[in-house]
């Protein structure tokens, strides 16, 4: 059951996503957005789930990058096209087709280096660009901000074509993005992060699509945090290497 646990949720999150294009046909576009915001929820707590349950396996990881590849990828791809770049010939099945396959790629990548011990990015506390699930998040912040303020102006094909493809290319970027692990509050301020907490599920609550699109947005914003502190990290490293090639014998490093 330890195993199943983990793996069920990845399942879970699968068909959620898969739904979501689903919904997508019948022009049901909130639902469709709900199904795959659930998928990346299912898909952020059952790697959680299985480290919890000491059920990693090489398996659930392969299931997860196939779930994540079709929930985040093949389905927000179908999204955007069948709600506004099918408006657009032949450059705006282009556009999703590249999301798609940056998507694919990614996660390629990753598995690639799950067995790689020089992973600079990683030992730092960071990612290598975007992850799929905020990526597929970041392509719908048009869609986020139309529902939020029915402006037609948000479902211009051409927007959404460029913006589809620049998520497409920071996905598969080589930028240092900020992590989890990196995110060490003080004692000092984690009472106020816990209201805060609260807050925004209140706020996902009452008004969601102004929510995830400010979320988005911070997101947006916090990258050039992301990269600045790894160009510290970087500095850091070559002036500790510099230092042993000075001195072979000094342990410190």
């Amino acid at each position: 059951m330890r195993a199943v646990i983990p793996n069920a949720i990845t399942a879970a999150a699968l068909c959620s996503g898969l739904t979501g294009i689903r919904f997508a046909i019948v022009g049901d576009w909130e639902k469709a957005l709900y199904a795959i915001v659930l998928a990346g929820v299912l898909d952020g707590i059952d790697g959680r789930i299985a480290r919890l349950l000491k059920a990693q396996s090489r398996f659930g990881a392969e299931l997860d990058s196939l779930a994540d590849s079709l929930s985040f990828g093949m389905a927000p791809a179908l999204v955007l096209f069948l709600w506004s770049l099918q408006d657009l010939p032949r450059f705006g099945w282009f556009a999703a087709l590249g999301f798609a396959i940056c998507c694919a790629l990614r996660l390629a990548r990753f598995n690639a280096q799950i067995d790689t011990e020089e992973q600079p990015h990683k030992s730092a506390g960071f990612l290598t660009g975007v992850p799929a699930p905020v990526g597929a998040g970041l392509a719908f912040l048009p869609m986020f901000f139309w529902l939020a303020s029915g402006e037609d102006l948000f479902r211009d094909e051409l927007l959404v074509a460029g913006w589809t493809v620049l998520i497409a290319v920071l996905m598969i970027s080589n930028l240092a993005t900020l992590s989890w692990a990196s995110i060490r509050p003080g004692k000092d301020i984690r009472l106020p992060a816990i209201a805060l907490v609260g807050m925004l599920f209140a706020a996902l609550l009452t008004e969601p699509w102004w929510t995830l699109a400010l979320i988005c947005v911070i997101y947006l914003a916090l990258m050039p945090v992301g990269v600045i502190r790894y160009a510290k990290v970087k500095r850091q490293r070559k002036a500790a290497a510099a230092r042993r090639e000075r001195d072979p014998l000094d342990a410190t490093g």
